[in-house]
């Protein structure tokens, strides 16, 4: 039944296989043609201009992100570096302040010595020229008070 129905289309007229379909095939045809050159030629071109250029934008971008990467840590480097010889230098700092400090002390302490036995001199040459004084005016008194015995015994 449908082989039948299918010839009756055809020989009804429905489709007619005459010289127009070899036409509408070559009209088809050549539609497709100028489509592909005015249309789709052009589309693609800029769809490939397109990829290529965002190739190149992710390209730029990945170099650009390794440069301030390796920037970054270089700067970091530079900065660990720095830190480091500030605190080497202000460790040497305190190193040449403790060394300053530590021989005005020790001068200090010479002079003091210096001053504490000139003064130990001084009072070494004072007392001997006291003891000496003394020595003289004891030996002046006891003169006198042996004259003043003596003399109180002679009128006794």
């Amino acid at each position: 039944m449908l082989h039948s129905t299918f010839w009756l289309i055809i020989a009804e007229g429905l489709f007619d296989f005459n010289a127009t379909l070899p036409l509408m095939a070559l009209q088809f045809l050549l539609l497709m043609v100028v489509l592909n050159s005015v249309f789709y030629k052009p589309i693609t071109q800029v769809m490939d201009d397109r990829d290529e250029y965002i190739r190149q934008s992710l390209t730029e971008a990945s170099k650009n992100v390794a440069e301030t990467e390796e920037l970054t840590r270089k700067y970091k480097l530079e900065l660990s570096q720095a830190r480091r010889e500030a605190l080497d230098l202000i460790n040497q700092s305190k190193q040449e302040a403790q060394a300053i400090v530590d021989k005005k002390i020790k001068e200090a302490q010479k002079e003091t010595e210096s001053l504490v036995s000139e003064a130990f001199a001084q009072l070494k040459i004072q007392q001997t020229q006291a003891l000496s004084v003394l020595e003289n005016q004891i030996s002046t008194l006891s003169e006198q008070i042996k004259q003043k015995l003596l003399s109180k015994m002679s009128i006794s």
